[in-house]
């Protein structure tokens, strides 16, 4: 499918921390199979939005930064639910610059043919298997993001796993026994934030 399909809901320009070690801009991608508790961009789950940046604008607008920016970082939502994004980012790649995904692996079929295209990614773990489907409210949903876990172990890619600890959803012992799984895995970069009680549901 053609990049100019794919549906934005936001951008940032100039971000520091959402690709370790690279200046980059966010495309925030529309549409999200789950619905997390605690979902941080709640206006990005439906497919479409109410408010959408043409992909040509956010072309024209990389064009503007070429050599001032590093990467670029599809987040979402859930990009990998977007048929138009193995276009995109060969689009951006051929404009020389680096590919970041943020991606909760809700889709791991079709991450594993992403996984060759991109430069690092951000891969969010939210439970065990077991727990998943009370965060996410989507049943096997656990199943889906532990297996994208494994493509992204076996891919040899640069990545950071980040655990949600949330005093409602994910006690504190619960993401100490995450994080020591994937490093017992061979993940290389493991980080726990907090979650924020005022935004769950």
């Amino acid at each position: 499918m053609a990049a100019e399909s794919l549906r934005v809901g936001g951008l940032v320009p100039l971000t520091s921390i959402d690709y370790p070690g690279e200046l980059a801009a966010v495309v925030f991608t529309q549409g999200c199979p789950w619905r997390c508790v605690y979902c941080h961009n709640p206006e990005l789950l439906p497919a479409r939005g109410d408010v959408e940046i043409p992909w040509s604008q956010i072309v024209e607008f990389l064009d503007s930064r070429r050599g001032l920016l590093d990467a670029v970082v599809f987040s979402g939502g859930e990009p990998t639910s977007q048929p138009a994004l193995p276009q995109a980012i060969k689009q951006v790649r051929a404009m020389g610059f680096k590919v970041g995904l943020h991606s909760a692996g809700s889709y791991p079929r079709k991450l594993e043919k992403l996984l060759p295209l991109l430069d690092w990614i951000g891969l969010d773990v939210k439970a065990k298997q077991a727990g998943y489907d009370l965060i996410t409210r989507t049943r096997d949903s656990g199943e889906a993001a532990w297996r994208s876990v494994e493509l992204v172990l076996a891919s040899g890619i640069d990545h950071q796993f980040r655990i949600t600890a949330h005093p409602r959803w994910l006690e504190s012992s619960d993401a100490l026994w995450v994080r020591d799984r994937l490093r017992a895995m061979g993940a290389t970069s493991v980080v726990i934030q907090q979650g924020r009680p005022q935004t769950s549901a």
